[in-house]
């Protein structure tokens, strides 16, 4: 079995509502859709979306990436997956959310061919995965409102809420959704690299008076050196870096200076399943946990983010909950899992159990 053809489609779907963060305001996702096909006719797919503040990468960067890449993968071996990398990373630097389209179509493509879905696949032994949901930066009466909708009626135990714009609005904001879900729900706030030390250790304890249990990446991606800084003065609060942690070698700079009590592993900053796996092994060797994050992707990498979860068990936690925001017909093709309040139950369809071939 080799790959003999790679294809890719565009897709582009609304939001139900803005998503803001200390990045950017979003009003819908644009995603690119892998195809690869191998000699025996097995089809996996993949997916590649986006985020230009975070990977650097738009829509046609990663369309001529994949062109770029597609005549050196021909020939290969899908299960071969240290040599896809390879190829890869020797042909193109960065590049992660392209590369990770075409890692994830491998996998898609080796758990068809073995007869086993991609949790499985990777060792996983329980398909049911608990996520939290996220609020994103508005009026802090409105952000409250969501996270009590989210926790009472659809049963969300964790919420993790958006700051990092104006700390006196984040303050106001944290209060009010702390005292919205006092008891029923942890919280944990994300600030998108919106603070520097100084604003960060100021809110340290603030947070911990209002039952934050984690802050993510509230400094920017090149002091690593300050968020380690800032853990030794985190009144309990743990520290999770996200957008600095891109490669192993990032998660093992983090670890060896101290900086993270976590880790937010995304497909699409590491470049895949492959990069991944290693990412969580050398948090897992320097006692830091995982959790694993999502961009705004569609089920293709939903599923394969939430296989990885289900599949190690220091993955303590995911925040896979981008499908959620979308229109019930925004996207033609449905992840292969059930959703059971915050639990995410992953199906037992060989591969990623996503058939996205109405696009092709």
């Amino acid at each position: 079995m080799v790959i003999s053809s790679l294809r890719f489609q565009t897709l582009r779907v609304p939001l139900l509502e803005p998503f803001r963060i200390a990045l950017r305001e979003v009003n819908y996702t644009e995603v690119v859709v892998v195809q690869l096909t191998t000699d025996d006719g097995t089809v996996g797919y993949g997916e590649a979306a986006p985020e230009p503040c975070v990977t650097g990468e738009i829509l046609g960067t990663i369309t001529a990436a994949l062109e770029y890449l597609s005549p050196a993968l021909k020939g290969i071996d899908p299960f071969s997956i240290e040599q896809v990398h390879r190829v890869m990373d020797r042909l193109v630097v960065g590049n992660s959310s392209a590369k990770c389209a075409i890692d994830l179509a491998c996998y898609d493509i080796m758990g068809k061919a073995v007869g086993l879905p991609v949790w499985r696949l990777l060792g996983g032994a329980d398909p049911r995965v608990q996520s939290d949901i996220t609020v994103s930066i508005d009026e802090p009466e409105r952000m409250a409102a969501t996270a009590r909708r989210r926790v009472e009626e659809e049963g969300f135990r964790i919420i993790k809420m958006k700051v990092g714009i104006d700390p006196a609005s984040d303050a106001r904001a944290v209060a009010a959704v702390a005292e919205a879900i006092a008891g029923r729900a942890e919280l944990r706030v994300d600030a998108n690299q919106g603070y520097d030390r100084v604003t960060a250790a100021r809110m340290l304890p603030f947070l911990a008076e209002h039952g934050v249990r984690e802050l993510e990446q509230p400094l920017p991606v090149d002091d690593v050196e300050g968020a380690a800084w800032l853990r030794g003065r985190s009144d309990g609060v743990a520290i999770m870096l996200d957008e600095a942690i891109h490669t192993p070698a990032d998660a093992a700079r983090a670890c060896r200076l101290g900086a993270a009590d976590k880790i937010n592993i995304k497909l699409m900053k590491c470049g895949g399943l492959y990069p991944a796996l290693a990412i969580n092994a050398v948090s897992e060797a320097n006692g830091a946990s995982c959790m694993v994050g999502c961009m705004l992707e569609t089920p293709i990498a939903i599923s394969a983010g939430l296989s990885l979860a289900a599949a190690r068990a220091n993955i303590r936690d995911t925040d896979c909950d981008s499908y959620r925001y979308y229109p019930a017909d925004g996207i033609p093709f449905a992840g292969s899992f059930t959703e059971e309040g915050d639990v995410v139950v992953l199906s037992e369809e060989p591969g990623l159990g996503v058939d996205a071939g109405a696009l092709f």
